[in-house]
């Protein structure tokens, strides 16, 4: 019973910081005001943190889709970076 009070312990926390970094990359990259590199960065840590919550509580729908905006993010920080 502790090591899963422990690992509950995280999953708050990371759902709050997964949702905020969302919002604010989402923001960053609406205002169009050269910080798309620090949105993307922004976004890249919400799906990582996202799909770790889905993986604890083991539901698949939210880990596929927060991996597939983990190479969404990566690709738009590649992009970004180069362009």
């Amino acid at each position: 019973m502790r090591h899963t009070r422990f690992r509950t312990s995280f999953l708050t926390p990371a759902k709050w910081i997964g949702t905020a970094t969302g919002v604010t990359g989402a923001i960053l990259i609406a205002l169009n005001i050269d910080a798309v590199i620090y949105g993307f960065s922004l976004f890249l840590l919400s799906s990582l943190l996202w799909a770790w919550v889905g993986w604890m509580h083991r539901e698949t729908s939210l880990v596929v889709l927060q991996s597939t905006f983990t190479i969404i993010n990566v690709i738009g920080l590649y992009r970004w970076a180069l362009a």
